[in-house]
């Protein structure tokens, strides 16, 4: 059976999903210092009841509020609770990379997008990285074969699409952290790389990467173990991810990079990268789980493939009928309640 799921149309033409159970709308109004709350709910109770979470004034851990959703699968670094529940610390500036594989994000990649708008709900700063550089190569992370390459004209034209995306989504919590400075910004790792030339970049960063330990990581095992194995190419892959981290933390000053749960080595190849070659402290990563159906397999697929999140790609009302066939097991599990809705946490009582 079916849940009665809906969605709610936001300015931008890009949709969220609402279980019918109990709707609140958010308020239009900018929200200088959230109150969150958590709603209890049951099948055989029909008026599920709302108590607050934080008190008003209050800095809310950004890291108590990932785990609490299920949106927390490991940290680099425990001290990153401690930077979070630190009232006299600055925001922390937080990246999610997004590789332009194609014009539009899915519905997988919307996990990344929620994780930094949570981030920039508590006062913190987001950054949303393109890969124009690194999308030339290709993460081979989950993947079972090589990507194909794309064309000049093609990954420009991705580019330009997945930044109308992100900015759209993350534009609507601009002025909603509690902080002033909830703010975002869009970059192309392109804009550095280009610049990078391959002897001072081997002299530079290769000498520092360890080759044991480039092959311990899992997305490098599973493909040597595969028929199709892995070219050089992709196995530098990792390389390239943790210079990003490295650029952004020495001039951007980011200091949080987070990622699915399959970017744990690309994640960790950045922080080892910080700590080498600036012989820094202060960079964590972050990690959140895959979105999952109830049986384990991935949600964001169809029969007819991947479910966009861009209307041009896929129809608002084919992403509707998605969300609306949805079993109710998948829905009451949480995987959905608690990682996609944005002001309430659902419980099972």
């Amino acid at each position: 059976m079916a849940s009665r799921t809906f969605l709610c149309f936001n300015h931008g033409k890009f949709l969220l999903p609402f279980t019918t159970t109990k709707f609140i709308p958010a308020s239009r109004r900018p929200i200088k210092s959230l109150s969150f709350s958590s709603l209890s709910c049951s099948l055989n109770t029909p008026q599920p009841t709302v108590e607050p979470k934080f008190q008003m004034g209050s800095t809310p851990n950004v890291v108590k509020i990932l785990e609490e959703r299920g949106l927390l699968e490991s940290i680099t670094n425990e001290n990153l609770r401690l930077v979070c529940s630190d009232q006299t610390a600055g925001p922390l500036k937080v990246y999610c990379g997004f590789d332009p594989t194609a014009e539009s994000l899915h519905l997988g990649n919307l996990l990344g997008l929620i994780v930094l708008s949570w981030f920039q709900r508590c006062g913190h700063r987001a950054v949303a990285l393109i890969g124009g550089a690194t999308g030339r190569i290709g993460d081979p992370s989950g993947k079972s074969q090589e990507r194909p390459e794309l064309d000049l004209e093609s990954l420009e034209k991705n580019i330009a699409g997945i930044m109308e995306i992100v900015n759209k989504i993350l534009s609507k919590n601009a002025n909603l952290g509690s902080e002033q400075n909830s703010n975002f910004v869009i970059l192309n790792n392109y804009d550095w790389w280009k610049e990078v030339r391959l002897l001072d970049f081997l002299k530079q960063v290769g000498r520092y990467a360890r080759v044991g330990s480039m092959m311990s990581k899992e997305s490098v095992k599973k493909r040597l173990e595969s028929e199709q194995g892995m070219s050089y190419t992709e196995f530098t892959y990792q390389l390239l991810q943790g210079y990003d981290f490295l650029y952004l933390f020495k001039n951007e000053g980011v200091n949080v990079q987070i990622g699915g749960s399959d970017q744990w080595g690309n994640i960790t190849a950045g922080t080892e990268l910080i700590r080498k070659i600036l012989q820094a402290e202060g960079a964590y990563g972050l990690t959140f789980p895959l979105l999952l159906k109830s049986d384990g397999t991935k949600f964001g697929k169809s029969e007819d493939g991947a479910i966009w999140l861009s209307p041009s790609m896929l129809s608002p009302y084919k992403f509707y009928q998605y969300f609306f066939s949805v079993p109710d097991a998948d829905v009451l599990s949480g995987s959905l309640l608690r990682k996609l809705l944005v002001l309430f946490m659902v419980k099972m009582v």
